[in-house]
């Protein structure tokens, strides 16, 4: 452990690893979450070597380190014991967020970490279904029932999976959410059902239940919860909601085994008498208030999820649908919302076909054939960022052309019948395990093909491609290098990774950077949400949340260019990057884009510092401009006598 003795001062200094709660890193610096920051010895931290500064801020302790944060911060944890991901504080993020990204923040974080092995149990069940149409077998045979068991296994105890990931995102033991979990798929529940009820509550209501066991003279409704999501998710919530209750009124010496010894203890029987059957009965309602919205017309329904789901995806607003999806699946044994977007991910990767057969760019044509690949198979992504929406006019294309699709799927009726598999993969999903292949399966097939020939078509003759210089850089992710004159010989120019107003670091509010410790530059108030490269170079440090980048020169000069302040909390919302750590890029490259507004509205400012972090080999002499273009010669850098340019 390269910095072991600064990581042991470091924890030793903030009151001792009982003192942390929680630490993770952002590009330049240690935030802890401390119990008690009284604890913290700040002036001996600031006077430490290796640390450049101590700031506290939104409820952080951070420990200003510089760029090479990552390896102290891998030791910290080591020596300290600390996970080495810490879940999000909602109730802290709360203050930062609003009410509808808090929500789809939780939704993508205890769903997707499921939604791999999801799709590959979906899959083979059905390829399973898809056989067994065919004749290849009977649903009696040992092959089928292996086949079935694998592809029910994950939704069938769906609620124990949940448990665990749910649990991790409500900042639970993840033990306890996969026992409450397993607790509501006990088998020997479900068999207490057979005979008579005890009594019926709320007969001759759509509510009616019979009741065949109580809990200490407390009725309960029996439910199936198999391949349920609400009631493990909102028991989750409660559970871990307890669970720090329980933690904090425990005493030490009994807390590894009285702490879930409650906790399960009161969360499971509220689950079954109360929560189970109100998120049972919401999800009923929700699955049915779905399909009556799409019956007004399902051709209207199509194309808008068509014509938007690309948006969605792009937004990570879908996250907000899955569930829904999969709800209904459990509900009413199928799902038209996810069936509707089906043929999206063609019509973008017709339009990438458009773009790779009429271009003569032939970065951009590279780059094609990898995309359209990988969108034969679901994953677009790279066709998105790396093709059709920096050239707009494919990304539009695409859409219309899924609108279409979509549109019908909807005169079809296609539905999924399980979560399946994307792109190709998908197909077998679409086959009713009861009727076989019917005329949504067919249906889905006819609008697929089309989103796919239109998508193409329309892009090869109306997408823009083929109009490109063939020296021009690829996807137009780069603006022209503005030209200098009268540059020193042992210069370097680096130029304006915005589009704003040039502010002095000092203004910052942010006492690192306004400080100058963390390099010296200059700060920009940027008005629009794009960040081009300053110098031809590679990409040194990415930071996972895309909030910040730094970039070292072929000159040598190191770069840091950090998306407002304390930005690191968004977790990436309104961040999306199109280059990766240790990729080679050139002046005026397209980096990074970003959402002002919805950062502002988030509560975070966007003034960014651009700062040359080995500033002592250089004199730096910035533009006198108020305003300035991205590109734009922004600061000169003079290599000083006593320096050696790299």
């Amino acid at each position: 452990m390269k910095y072991e003795q600064l990581a042991k001062d470091i924890i030793k200094n903030v009151g001792g690893k009982e003192n942390v709660n929680s630490v993770v890193h952002c590009i330049t610096r240690l935030r802890f979450k401390l119990k008690d920051e009284s604890k913290a010895n700040t002036d001996v931290l600031k006077n430490m070597d290796g640390v450049v500064t101590v700031m506290k801020s939104g409820g952080q302790y951070q420990v200003v380190i510089g760029n090479h944060v990552p390896d102290v911060y891998k030791d910290v944890v080591t020596i300290g014991g600390f996970q080495s991901e810490s879940p999000v504080d909602e109730e802290e993020d709360g203050k930062k967020q609003n009410l509808f990204n808090r929500f789809i923040d939780m939704i993508s974080g205890i769903f997707a970490p499921t939604l791999g092995v999801l799709a590959a149990t979906g899959m083979i069940k059905g390829f399973n279904a898809l056989f067994m149409a065919l004749g290849w077998y009977s649903d009696k045979t040992g092959t089928y029932q292996i086949l079935n068991a694998i592809g029910d296994c994950l939704f069938y105890f769906f609620p124990i999976f949940l448990g665990f990931t749910a649990a991790k995102k409500f900042k639970g033991n993840q033990f306890i959410g996969m026992a409450i979990g397993a607790a509501l798929v006990y088998p020997t529940l479900s068999g207490l059902t057979a005979g008579k009820p005890l009594y019926t509550l709320f007969a001759g209501t759509m509510f009616e239940s019979p009741v065949h066991i109580t809990f200490l003279g407390i009725p309960v409704i029996l439910m199936t919860y198999s391949s349920s999501v609400i009631p493990i998710v909102i028991a989750a919530w409660v559970g871990a909601k307890l669970e720090k209750w329980f933690t904090k009124v425990i005493p030490d010496v009994v807390k590894t085994f009285l702490v879930p010894f409650f906790t399960l203890l009161v969360t499971v029987p509220l689950t079954f008498i109360v929560i189970g059957p109100i998120a049972t009965w919401a999800g009923q309602l929700l699955g049915q208030l779905t399909l009556w919205l799409i019956s007004l017309s399902p051709i209207v329904a199509g194309i808008f999820l068509g014509a938007l789901w690309q948006v969605f995806v792009i937004f990570g607003l879908h996250w907000g649908l899955i569930p829904i999806a999969i709800n209904n699946i459990v509900v009413m044994h199928s799902d038209p919302i996810l069936a509707l977007i089906f043929a999206a991910s063609f019509a973008q990767t017709g339009a990438v076909l458009g773009v790779w057969l009429k271009t003569k760019d032939k970065k951009l044509k590279s780059l094609s054939i990898p995309a359209f690949i990988s969108g034969i198979f679901g994953v677009t992504e790279p066709a998105i960022y790396g093709i059709t929406l920096p050239k707009k006019k494919p990304f539009i294309i695409s859409c219309i052309a899924a609108a279409i699709g979509g549109g019908l799927l909807g005169v079809f009726g296609s539905k999924i019948y399980m979560m399946g598999g994307l792109g190709v993969f998908g197909f077998p999903s679409m086959i009713d395990p009861k009727a076989g292949i019917n005329i949504g399966f067919w249906g889905a097939i006819i609008a697929v093909v089309t989103a796919f020939i239109l998508g193409f078509i329309l892009t090869y003759l109306f997408g823009g491609a083929g109009k490109e210089n063939k020296n021009a850089d690829a996807s137009e992710t780069k603006i022209p290098e503005q030209k200098q004159t009268d540059v020193n010989v042992k210069s370097e120019v680096i130029s304006s990774p915005f589009t704003g107003e040039i502010k002095s670091l000092s203004e910052l509010k942010d006492a690192a950077f306004a400080s100058g410790a963390l390099g010296k530059g200059v700060a920009i108030e940027p008005s629009e949400g794009k960040l081009y490269s300053p110098v031809s170079g590679t990409v040194s440090a990415l930071f996972p949340t895309h909030h910040a980048i730094g970039i070292t020169s072929d000159q040598g000069a190191e770069i840091l260019i950090h998306i407002g302040m304390d930005t690191v909390q968004l977790e990436g919302n309104y961040f999306s990057a199109h280059t990766t750590q240790g990729a080679r890029v050139e002046k005026g490259q397209l980096l990074i884009e970003f959402n002002i507004e919805g950062i502002k509205s988030a509560g975070y400012v966007v003034t960014t510092p651009v700062v040359v972090t080995n500033h002592e080999k250089y004199t730096l002499v910035p533009t006198e401009e108020q305003n300035i273009q991205a590109v734009e010669r922004l600061i000169e850098l003079q290599v000083k006598s006593n320096s050696v340019a790299v």
